[in-house]
């Protein structure tokens, strides 16, 4: 089955990317899955995925390749296959917006590129999600949940460099999973999706998690602040629309109607970059300029995505 759903695909992508119709031949010695096909074969498989791309409601054509008619291939009109715009309210987009971002997939935002051609997501959201990440994370998760109950050593690549750790929790924060231990420099906290070459010990028993250690305690700072990242000090100004929420956010005196410029310091990039989308133009990171660029390129980013 999963043979034919690559075929068909393949044989959509390739039906849409071509400027002109296709003749069966072209097809067959294109598309992969047709090529080792016997003649009779590929006939039979290629009529089938016809009937199914039809059945599927995909305006599949038959139309002549030169003006003489005498060649005939398959097309489909990427604009007829396009979906028409449903014409969302502002309601119905926030909705929509917020389900998009329920869940991430394979580390990625995969619903930001649609909710952008739908009319965009609402004010103040944001491009993280609002809970787990259920692909990159989810391979090592179960893994790591028996490492911290089992109180296995942990060896596994993170930032370009191989860590030791003695883990001694999970915490899901801010659409993310995070995992907290003990190195040989002390306790230190790292992003779930960015572990890599994750190697659990055999033996169980092999540390002793501290009987005053707290998960709650540990994650007790802001999402930017628990990382690994090399720390830097943002320099961020609020628009007067918005002070008042970041003001409230990072437990600072309210600056009335003025601006609020605050300096934070940052360990997760990723985090940071997030959470100051979240407040749209009216945020803007003044300093240091390696990470405002980061957060301009994110921007391009989404808006290419979008496009």
């Amino acid at each position: 089955m999963q043979n034919v759903v690559e075929r068909v695909i393949n044989l959509l992508i390739y039906l849409l990317d071509s400027p002109s119709p296709v003749t069966a031949d072209q097809v067959r010695q294109t598309v992969a899955g047709y090529g080792e096909q016997s003649d009779d074969a590929f006939h039979r498989m290629f009529e089938r995925d016809k009937d199914l791309l039809k059945r599927m409601g995909i305006p599949l054509e038959l139309r002549p390749t030169d003006k003489w008619e005498i060649d005939f291939g398959y097309t489909v009109d990427p604009n007829e296959y396009a979906i028409p715009d449903p014409g969302l309210n502002e309601q119905e987009r926030v909705a929509l917006s917020v389900a998009a971002r329920m869940v991430r997939l394979g580390g990625t935002n995969a619903g930001l590129a649609g909710l952008l051609k739908l009319g965009g997501v609402e004010v103040g959201a944001g491009i993280e999600p609002l809970a787990a990440d259920l692909g990159a994370e989810a391979t090592v998760l179960g893994d790591l949940f028996l490492a911290v109950s089992e109180r296995r050593k942990l060896e596994f690549e993170y930032g370009g460099s191989t860590r030791l750790l003695d883990p001694y929790g999970i915490a899901h924060r801010r659409g993310h999973w995070y995992l907290i231990g003990q190195t040989a420099d002390g306790e230190r906290v790292y992003r779930v999706d960015r572990i890599s070459h994750l190697d659990v010990g055999k033996q169980s028993g092999a540390f002793v998690r501290p009987k005053r250690f707290q998960v709650k305690r540990a994650m007790s700072k802001h999402p930017w602040e628990a990382g690994t990242d090399e720390t830097v000090h943002a320099t961020v100004r609020f628009d007067p629309d918005v002070a008042w929420w970041a003001a409230r956010h990072l437990g600072v005196d309210v600056p009335g109607d003025d601006y609020l410029e605050v300096e934070l310091a940052v360990a997760n990039r990723d985090a940071f970059i997030g959470w100051v989308l979240g407040f749209g133009p009216d945020a803007e990171v003044l300093a240091p300029t390696e990470l405002r660029q980061q957060v301009l390129a994110r921007v391009e980013a989404a808006v290419e995505a979008a496009r």
